[in-house]
């Protein structure tokens, strides 16, 4: 005869918080930066290698994040351009990336509300703003192509990152201006979530969440580490505390 175990309520509470910390802890492995950077870096190389392992994007992953929820390891602004699709350059399953896609790849109010849900609420210890070669956003900006609706409320995120490259390139269009705009418009959007963001401000001053900067090549699918932001110290200085 089977004896029959009973739990007291107390008992089934302290079991239950076990057990969703056991499924926290599968699903968090990573929560150094340099873990979750070294995990994307390695996820780009085996994408340009053509050795993809095509993680956690089976049934079985489904039905886990739909029912234990989302960990994942890494907080990623990109673009919406169709020829940077994110999980795929890293090689990376359902649950392992938190993206926000936005033209452009800049952070305004939106934006900076949800790199927070990402960092703060999903503890992500890592932030990536990843621009892209030939940006068409960037590029209507260079060229001060006339744009209608709501987009020139968009490019407006741009234009600093433009003038600061026509100081150095001038004003005519060309591909040094571009690509320098294309990298500055990272570190601009950086900045701006530095201004927006007090709680990603403070996140980082504590050693909890690392911000950098990443260029990826359409041509190669490579993604360029461009690291953190030079001036980050100094901007993080000015900035308020939450």
């Amino acid at each position: 005869m089977k004896k029959k175990y009973r739990f007291s309520n107390g008992k089934l509470r302290v079991f239950g918080a076990f057990i969703l910390l056991i499924m926290a802890t599968a699903f968090a492995e990573i929560n150094k930066p340099e873990d979750a950077l070294e995990k994307l870096v390695n996820g780009n190389k085996r994408f340009t290698s053509n050795q993809r392992e095509f993680p956690n994007q089976d049934q079985q992953r489904l039905q886990q994040t739909a029912s234990e929820g989302q960990f994942p390891y890494a907080t990623i602004v990109a673009c919406s351009d169709s020829r940077v699709p994110v999980e795929h350059i890293f090689d990376a399953g359902i649950g392992e990336l938190f993206v926000i896609r936005i033209a452009g790849n800049v952070v305004d109010i939106n934006e900076a509300g949800s790199i927070e849900y990402g960092v703060e609420h999903l503890h992500t210890p890592v932030l990536v703003v990843l621009g892209h070669t030939n940006c068409g956003a960037v590029t209507a900006v260079c060229r001060g192509d006339e744009v209608h609706g709501n987009i020139p409320k968009l490019v407006d995120n741009i234009v600093p990152a433009v003038e600061k490259s026509k100081k150095t390139h001038g004003n005519e269009f060309g591909q040094e201006l571009l690509d320098e705009s294309i990298r500055n418009n990272i570190w601009q959007s950086i900045e701006d979530l530095l201004t927006l963001s007090p709680i990603s401000c403070d996140l980082i001053k504590e050693g909890k969440l690392k911000v950098v900067g990443a260029l990826y090549h359409l041509d190669s699918g490579e993604v360029e580490w461009l690291g953190e932001h030079p001036e980050l110290s100094e901007l993080l200085a000015g900035a308020k505390s939450h």
